[in-house]
């Protein structure tokens, strides 16, 4: 994930600064993105050492975890499209 942050950071937190968007909430959403990308093929790191620890075929982990992956796309659907969930901690803070 720090390779990805690092080569694309700086390529958009420019662009999403002239478009109006907070950087704490870009990072936040892009923090998010790179998650859901760790866990979910073809990348998967954090999926393929999953299967090889418990020793089960990745086809048998797939389905299962069908519901997650659709619950993790909704709350980063809903955190970059309503920005208050994911700022309201950092505003309490001062930020």
């Amino acid at each position: 994930m720090t390779p990805a942050v690092l080569i694309f950071t700086p390529i958009f937190l420019p662009v999403v600064t002239e478009l109006g968007m907070d950087p704490i909430h870009f990072g936040i959403v892009m923090v998010l993105n790179m998650c859901i990308g760790i866990c979910t093929p073809p990348v998967g790191s954090v999926l393929f050492v999953g299967c090889s620890v418990s020793k089960l075929p990745i086809n048998k982990i797939i389905k299962p975890m069908l519901p997650f992956y659709a619950v993790m796309v909704l709350v980063l659907a809903m955190v970059t499209y309503i920005p208050q969930i994911s700022m309201a901690l950092p505003r309490a803070l001062g930020y």
